[in-house]
């Protein structure tokens, strides 16, 4: 008999049985990509560091074009030309302007920049503007992008290609970041063959195997495959332990119900403290965690689907919190296209479709069991049925997580 937890309940757990390791790295910029950032990041310097301007112009004192039309051009004298890659240390003439290209420094009382197209150039050491100038119109000004002490970036950020160009842009050429986890999978079942091999009767493809790798790869992960492990429960037992002596987290696909071949809750229990057995919630039901010392130990439900939720409602988090990684989720509010019953007392996850309708984001449930993976194929997020809700009417609003493809 399973004593079932809420997802609340287990995420709290989570929080209280785990604390973040604290193991870091010093990495180049080149290795940074995809890494979670263990420290703030601020800027020491201002970027950039002159007054630039954003077009091809010609920089000048708003004031000197205030009232200019086509009509009654402002007559400016020209000065020498500010060169890309070289300061503008001097001051503008009285009444003048000086050319600069985009990127191109400006000079220090000069507040604006004309766009060549509204410009003539008289040939005679003038410039005609034909447009009035507004103060700061075209510039980017010292320090507008960061100054120092700015923090541009916080611990437990997952660092994208914009994130390694901001760092750059400040200087920061080797940063301090979170040691990738080593998480051993295990799948377990007599029925299971890998997936090159044709399955005989009364069998299937390991599926959770290479699903569990490529979502845990993804999340930053290192993997240990350990293989198929057929329902003997000595066998089982030594994978684990030497799993748990290589690995900072196991994972253990399959043998997690109460059936007599459902050894792995008598397995954890054995090699450490055994947290919960069962989650509220379809699918995933029952679902293992338990722990051997400080290591966590999640037994996943065979079904594929299953254990994809799973994994991303929880394993996820309890890596994430190992790690000290921001496990902020992205969502967006979309409109269910069909009204969809709900198992009372569970919560209910769906994965879906996402489109658009007459300016509407809808949602398209993908109908299908747990042990069918299909249903998560080609889908863009998944939402939550509340375990007290019975179910949700066509065009009930709902908020869809987006997977982001892993």
């Amino acid at each position: 008999m399973l004593y079932v937890k809420t997802p609340e309940e287990v995420l709290a757990m989570i929080e209280s049985e785990f604390a973040p390791l604290g193991q870091t790295e010093t990495v180049p910029l080149s290795d940074a990509m995809g890494r979670i950032l263990a420290e703030d990041m601020a800027a020491r310097e201002y970027v950039p560091d002159f007054d630039r301007s954003t077009v091809d112009g010609f920089a000048v004192p708003a004031s000197d074009t205030f009232g200019s039309s086509d009509a009654i051009p402002a007559i400016l004298p020209l000065q020498a030309p500010v060169l890309m890659g070289q300061g503008a240390d001097f001051s503008l003439d009285e009444g003048a302007c000086v050319a600069v290209p985009t990127g191109g420094a400006v000079p220090w009382d000069a507040d604006s920049v004309v766009m060549l197209e509204y410009t003539e150039d008289y040939g005679d050491g003038t410039i005609g503007v034909a447009k009035p100038a507004a103060p700061g119109m075209n510039m980017i000004f010292r320090g507008d992008d960061v100054y120092p002490g700015k923090v541009i970036l916080h611990k437990g950020r997952v660092l994208s290609s914009a994130d390694i160009g901001a760092l750059a842009a400040i200087g920061q050429v080797r940063v301090k970041v979170a040691k990738k986890l080593t998480v051993g999978v295990i799948s377990t079942g007599d029925e299971l063959v890998p997936p090159e091999v044709q399955p005989g009767p009364g069998q299937v493809r390991d599926v959770n195997s290479p699903m569990l790798e490529a979502m845990l790869t993804a999340f930053g992960c290192k993997v240990i495959n350990y293989g198929i492990v057929i329902d003997d429960e000595a066998l089982l037992s030594d994978k684990v332990k030497k799993a748990i002596a290589d690995c900072d987290a196991v994972l253990l696909s399959g043998g997690s119900s109460v059936g007599v071949k459902d050894a792995a809750c008598r397995i954890i229990e054995s090699v450490g403290t055994l947290l919960l057995h069962g989650i509220a919630i379809k699918p995933g039901k029952p679902t293992i965690l338990g722990k051997a010392g400080e290591k966590p130990i999640v037994g996943l439900p065979g079904h594929p689907v299953a254990a994809y939720f799973i994994t991303k409602l929880f394993v996820q988090p309890l890596l994430g919190r190992l790690t000290g990684r921001d496990m902020t989720a992205y969502t967006v509010t979309a409109k269910v296209t069909e009204s969809i019953s709900a198992n009372h007392g569970r919560a209910q996850y769906h994965c879906c479709r996402l489109t658009e309708k007459d300016g509407q984001l809808c949602a398209q449930p993908i109908r299908g069991k747990s042990g069918l993976i299909t249903t998560l194929a080609g889908a863009d997020g998944y939402f939550c049925i509340d375990r007290d809700c019975e179910g949700l009417p066509q065009g009930a609003e709902i908020q869809v997580t987006i997977t982001g493809g892993v």
